[in-house]
């Protein structure tokens, strides 16, 4: 066996599903498994537990996750070793909503491309709730996201900051119903913007539930980032974390709600998968971060 057929094992293991793991490692199906049942006839054990529903690693398959993690990252490590960190090269994917580019990357990648000159950035933006599903699907190595309330077991994370999740309205609505001076449970009665899914709408969601409350949802949008405009348009309450709002070219045209509902804060940071993070252009980028959140953290102090 070889680097890259533990390689290929670990994507397999990590994702339990063959047909994704040969789009990942840009593999025929029938390639993927003919390289998996080599590593079983090498092994003489089988690795996988297979039926029409469902992939299961067998005790043995279990082991030998363990094994091939550690093997890679020994080689890696070693190749790094001969090398130096200027030898790293290939592609690394990170994905972030268009907020977090603007507020929590662009010092993080500059001096990583600084550092890393040879490594190539992909970087995809979208809605900021679609980020831990990205990284557990292995479709992307690094993304920006808030930390769930209840992540897998193979998922790492850093945090990086914490922002409040606040609610808004647009001015003339405020003037209007004199909203600043209702309470939380009567402003939840007021017709609002919510985002489709994504950690502020479960929050919210449970914090209705917990009041037996029926909420008045007017919109629902998709990305924090399209809150704010539709509360400017007049469409209802919004609830947005304060990052959002900082970078929004509407942040004026809107005003945060005092009496509303308080809910717990956003903590924001990386997440990628233990799998993912052995990858050399990875675990620098990774370790990057750490070094650079403990000299700011050093700097507050």
């Amino acid at each position: 066996m070889d680097i890259r057929e533990l390689e290929i094992f670990l994507v397999v293991a990590d994702l339990l599903h063959f047909g994704r793991a040969s789009r990942q490692c840009n593999l025929s199906p029938s390639a993927l498994s003919r390289t998996i049942q080599r590593l079983e006839e090498e092994l003489g054990q089988a690795l996988f537990v297979r039926d029409k529903r469902s992939v299961q690693l067998t005790e043995v398959g279990r082991s030998f996750h363990d094994y091939a993690r550690k093997a890679i990252q020994d080689y890696r490590s070693f190749q790094v070793a001969l090398g130096g960190e200027r030898a790293l090269s290939g592609t690394l994917s990170l994905y972030a909503s268009i907020t977090a580019v603007y507020s929590l990357l662009p010092d993080l990648v500059e001096a990583y491309r600084h550092a890393y000159s040879d490594v190539q950035l992909e970087l995809r933006t979208g809605a900021a709730e679609e980020a831990v599903a990205q990284v557990e699907a292995g479709e992307i190595d690094i993304a920006v996201a808030a930390l769930p309330d209840r992540r897998g077991a193979r998922i790492d994370f850093l945090p990086i900051m914490t922002t409040p999740l606040l609610f808004i309205a647009g001015h003339q609505l405020v003037e209007e119903l004199d909203l600043l001076s209702r309470n939380a449970l009567e402003l939840v009665s007021m017709p609002l913007v919510l985002p489709q899914a994504g950690l502020s709408r479960r929050r919210l969601d449970q914090w209705l539930k917990k009041n037996r409350l029926v909420p008045n949802i007017s919109s629902e949008v998709s990305g924090n980032e399209a809150i704010i405009p539709m509360v400017h348009l007049g469409c209802g309450i919004g609830i947005v974390p304060q990052l959002v709002l900082e970078r929004s070219p509407f942040k004026d045209e809107v005003a945060v709600l005092s009496n509303a509902p308080q809910l717990d804060p956003y903590v924001v940071g990386l997440c990628s998968n233990q799998r993912t993070l052995q990858k050399p252009v990875v675990r620098a980028f990774w370790q990057l971060a750490e070094q650079r959140l403990a000299e700011t953290q050093l700097h507050k102090t």
